[in-house]
């Protein structure tokens, strides 16, 4: 609980994150095969991460753990998912009293969980007011369900599109039709009844098309497109964003998002954006013209959008999923929990370094986001994910508009921010933790700082006796500052992300002076 808790050593939390991203750099997590993939010595860091992630969610949460130690219910989770029942205070449990059953939602999981792309079932991640919001695949189809694993090593390769609706090939044969309806019919009816007992009722899908083709097969589906409207009692919103292999073009624009606009000509995009008008009207956004967005301009769009549905009058919660839910899913997850921890409505008691740490490991980490593979491709989504953040400063993202938001300073990057640099210790993996947390209590103060409002103050008792202060006054405004770089620190030198092994790459990864979560800047 945050109130038992004594004040960490200075640099603990920096060094943890480090440890992580080390981890994350060098092979994708497997609960199937442990959690790591590195040997023993690998599998004892993965479980010192999991051990980190329970804390951190303690520290606001009372929770129960749903096992999957050995991947039994999906390879690519959680050994340990984490079920979030009420916020630990007196006051939210009276207010928001969970009325799910741990046990019975075990059991809707074990029945649904082939009813979704690679068994990643609808899992819950965030609690706001009582409402889950949960992340998951997209819908799975009959290669999947009849067992043809063959399929997917043959035709996934590894990438975001998951393998598995290839019901056309049986148009022909009207008797095994039947049966493939009736197995549908009982696989997504367990779906649908862990949909309704996590209450969710909006369901996001971030697929840029229908059906995703592949090879000249239909290799997924989507509640959009069920051919029996099982999924027509929920909302469903097709907010079409591009896939990981955009995010080439991210980095080769030297990571700049602003002006870089997907082609939605291309022939494999058949899905257009549509959501219902009445959850748009609050939003002043001109939905119509989203194919003219740039980057940067839709991923606000679409968070707003989230922030929205999950923070409206009624009781209801929500899903976000892509094909596989490895990628453009923790892009969203991670967005709408660091802005709601913003606004001190979620995980209120834990530091910018700690909320950092819960999101790179729970949300992208061992939900089996493959970081390895996307370096190597110069997919670099998790980078964007984090550089993102000086975009969404601004009030117009919170979900309480008149309380202030824990915010980055304008101007600042993430790799002032999240910098791997070498200490007197002798680390040369530990994250610097040069930037202090300052309060800013007057009115109206959000968004417009200037120099004489920030204090820059060295990591350690100043920094935790700030953070402390802020705790007990609200609302606050937490900045993050650094004091100045040491003339002696080593150039950047860019990451070679597409022609190295793995091993090579994560070596010059992590080197001195970067991290995995360290924009470069242009050439």
């Amino acid at each position: 609980m945050a109130g038992a808790r004594g004040c960490p050593q200075a640099g603990t939390g920096e060094r943890a994150l480090a440890e992580l991203l080390l981890e994350f750099s060098r092979a994708q997590y497997r609960a199937k095969d442990g959690g790591g993939g590195g040997g023993a010595g690998s599998s004892a860091k993965v479980e010192r991460i999991e051990k980190r992630c329970l804390e951190l969610f303690g520290r606001d949460y009372c929770y129960s753990l749903i096992q999957n130690v050995n991947g039994e219910i999906c390879g690519h989770y959680p050994r340990q998912i984490v079920f979030l029942e009420y916020e630990s205070t007196d006051r939210e449990r009276n207010m928001f009293e969970s009325t799910v059953q741990v046990s019975k939602l075990q059991d809707l999981i074990n029945r649904s969980k082939m009813a979704r792309c690679r068994g990643r079932f609808v899992c819950p991640v965030i609690l706001y007011k009582g409402k889950h919001v949960c992340r998951s695949a997209t819908l799975a189809g009959w290669g999947e369900l009849y067992g043809r694993t063959g399929y997917n090593y043959i035709f996934s390769g590894g990438s975001d599109d998951a393998w598995a609706d290839t019901e056309d090939l049986s148009e022909e044969d009207s008797a095994f039709r039947n049966a493939d309806s009736q197995l549908f019919d009982k696989v997504r009816g367990h779906d649908i009844k862990l949909l309704r007992y996590l209450s969710v009722r909006y369901i996001c899908d971030l697929m840029v098309e229908k059906k995703k083709v592949k090879f000249g097969l239909n290799v997924t589906s989507s509640e959009k497109v069920d051919k029996a409207q099982r999924y027509a009692d929920f909302t469903l919103l097709s907010i079409p964003y591009p896939g990981c292999e955009f995010f080439k073009d991210y980095k080769d624009r030297d990571y700049r998002a602003e002006g870089l606009v997907f082609n939605w000509k291309q022939d494999y995009v058949d899905a257009p954006l549509s959501i219902p008008v009445s959850l748009t009207r609050s939003l002043n956004i001109d939905w119509s013209e989203y194919q003219s967005w740039d980057l940067v301009q839709q991923t606000q769009n679409y968070l707003k959008l989230l922030i929205s549905l999950i923070n409206g009058d009624d009781d209801s919660g929500l899903l976000v999923h892509c094909i596989s839910g490895w990628d453009r899913t923790p892009l969203f997850v991670a967005l709408l929990r660091l802005s709601l921890w913003a606004d001190g409505l979620i995980h209120a008691s834990l530091e910018p370094a700690e909320i950092l740490y819960l999101t790179v490991a729970y949300d992208w980490f061992l939900f089996g986001h493959m970081l390895v593979d996307r370096l190597s491709k110069g997919e670099e989504i998790f980078f964007f994910c984090f550089n993102f953040l000086k975009h969404i400063t601004s009030e117009e993202f919170s979900a309480v508009k008149l309380q202030r938001r824990k915010s980055l300073l304008p101007g600042f990057t993430v790799e002032e921010i999240c910098m791997l640099k070498q200490r007197d210790r002798g680390s040369t993996t530990s994250l610097s933790s040069d930037f202090s947390l300052v309060l800013e209590s007057s009115p109206g103060a959000a968004g417009s700082f200037t120099s004489e409002a920030v204090e820059l103050m060295p990591a350690g008792a100043q920094t935790q006796a700030a953070w402390r202060k802020s705790r007990t006054s609200s609302p606050q405004t937490v900045l993050w500052s650094r004091t100045p770089q040491s003339e002696d620190r080593p150039p950047y030198q860019e990451a070679k992300s597409s022609s190295s092994s793995s091993s090579n790459h994560s070596d010059t990864f992590l080197r001195v002076g970067s991290s995995p979560l360290e924009v470069p800047k242009p050439r």
